[in-house]
């Protein structure tokens, strides 16, 4: 059955303890002395229908979940389900099928023996549906109707109220804290089990990259997991290439949109600048590997190297670095417009020259804000994996020569999770110390960062 019905009927009867309660306090605002009780009738309505409502949402989710398994095993009990095979696939497909038409998702079965079970599904649904507005409808009362006892004309109401939205606010607090526990305690789950097949240190200081998921795994070669080349390819294209690029046009597009662009050509050069960073990263790919590195290909045979290869890491550093200019531009710009107006007129007024404010006053003021848009900028670069996938390639290459194909930690790890190798084999647990080491250095350019911003906001205010 649909939540749909029951998320419909639980607002509904919210309004309905709304309305009831409020009208209730209207009539303690009447008959109370200069018509004053300790909350406005508002907030009575408000406790009314939130404990109406929050209980019954509760059980629509619950009710959710165990629903399809009840009317499991109510078809399964059922003597048309005598013929279906003991366990496995062909079971739960047969059960499926006869669900899907059951409930109105399909037409028909393929599978003959799954049209016997489309009528008991049809009635467990049923009765299932029935079950669930007559418990939603019964908690629903019993919450109202207990909240709406407590109504008195010294009731608190708006103290209740607030308490539970402080609650809700804590929650979604949580939800975001408790998401990036999870996370982390899955990498580090991982990441140990990985250690303890392959030494930490060959991880971290081998120079050579290439798991065989095919391999044995009780006796890996560590010699194949070194995962330094993966570190300087994600280095070398997303934070040196790519920044060489983002940082200088992102700030001089900031300086030049604060200072000197006129407000009406900033109206629309601004909102056009930042389309980059709404454009999807299988854009910048294809552009990349198809525009971009067959033309540096082109100039590099052009002038007498030989090797350029189709697949390069200028060509993805370039574009990368095309794609995190909004990043740079949009916080250096937010941080300049911040300066107070004060310390640009000083410094005019001190005969500096507009160049002048702008490098030894503008620039150095906003820094923080700067700093953090570069911070964010790398972090954003080292995690891109489309553009990598197609213009950077695949080999892992421990290499200086920008003209050669290389490959990054965000790459590697989806080559090892899509692949066919099991995981509890250690080419496919690498996939976690490469993203448990990505997280760390992501976590210490946000620490680094948090640190720059603290110091000269403390200089400048």
């Amino acid at each position: 059955m649909s939540p749909a019905i029951l998320l419909l009927l639980a607002f509904g009867l919210g309004l309905v303890a709304w309305l009831a309660a409020r009208g209730r306090a209207w009539s303690f605002r009447r008959q109370a002395d200069g018509g004053r009780i300790a909350a406005l009738p508002s907030y009575h309505g408000w406790y009314v229908a939130l404990w109406t409502v929050i209980p019954t949402l509760i059980f629509i989710v619950l009710w959710s979940m165990v629903a399809p398994q009840i009317a499991t095993n109510s078809v399964l009990a059922d003597p048309a389900a005598a013929n279906l095979p003991e366990f496995g696939f062909e079971r739960q497909n047969v059960l499926n099928e006869a669900a899907a038409v059951a409930s109105g998702a399909a037409r028909g079965v393929f599978n003959p023996a799954a049209e016997a079970l489309v009528e008991p599904y049809r009635i467990a649904f049923f009765r299932i549906r029935l079950m669930g507005i007559a418990i939603t409808l019964i908690i629903a009362f019993a919450g109202g109707a207990w909240a709406f006892l407590r109504l008195k004309p010294d009731f608190r109401a708006r103290t209740q109220v607030e308490r539970t939205v402080m609650a809700f606010l804590l929650l979604a607090s949580l939800v975001a804290i408790l998401t990036t526990l999870g996370i982390i305690v899955s990498l580090v789950f991982e990441t140990i089990r990985f250690f303890g097949m392959v030494s930490p240190s060959d991880f971290l200081f081998g120079t050579h990259w290439g798991p065989d998921p095919m391999s044995n795994p009780a006796n890996p070669d560590p010699d194949r997991y070194g995962a330094i080349p993966l570190f300087w390819g994600t280095i070398y294209i997303g934070a040196i290439i790519a920044m060489l690029v983002a940082v200088p046009l992102g700030l001089m597009s900031a300086i030049y949109l604060t200072q000197y662009a006129a407000p009406s050509w900033r109206k629309w050069l601004k909102p056009a600048l930042e389309v980059l960073a709404g454009v999807p990263t299988v854009v910048y790919g294809y552009f990349a590997a198809l525009t971009v590195a067959p033309a540096i290909r082109d100039a590099a045979l052009a002038v007498g190297i030989s090797n350029a290869s189709s697949e390069s890491a200028l060509a993805a550093g370039l574009v990368m670095g095309v794609m995190i200019i909004p990043f740079v531009s949009s916080m250096a710009d937010d941080s300049i417009a911040a300066v107070p107006q004060a310390m640009r007129d000083g410094s005019l007024a001190m005969g500096a020259t507009r160049s002048e404010t702008i490098r030894r006053v503008l620039i150095p003021a906003a820094l923080p804000g700067i700093v953090a848009g570069v911070m964010l900028a790398i972090s954003r670069a080292i995690g891109e994996t489309m553009i990598v996938v197609m213009a950077a390639g695949a080999a892992a290459n421990l290499t200086a020569n920008p003209l050669e194909a290389m490959t990054t930690v965000t790459f590697q790890i989806v080559a090892m999770l899509t692949g066919e190798g099991s995981f509890d084999h250690p080419a496919t647990l690498s996939a976690f110390a490469l993203g448990m080491v990505l997280f760390l250095v992501t976590l210490g350019l946000n620490f680094i960062a948090l640190r720059v911003v603290k110091r000269f906001r403390e200089a400048y205010e």
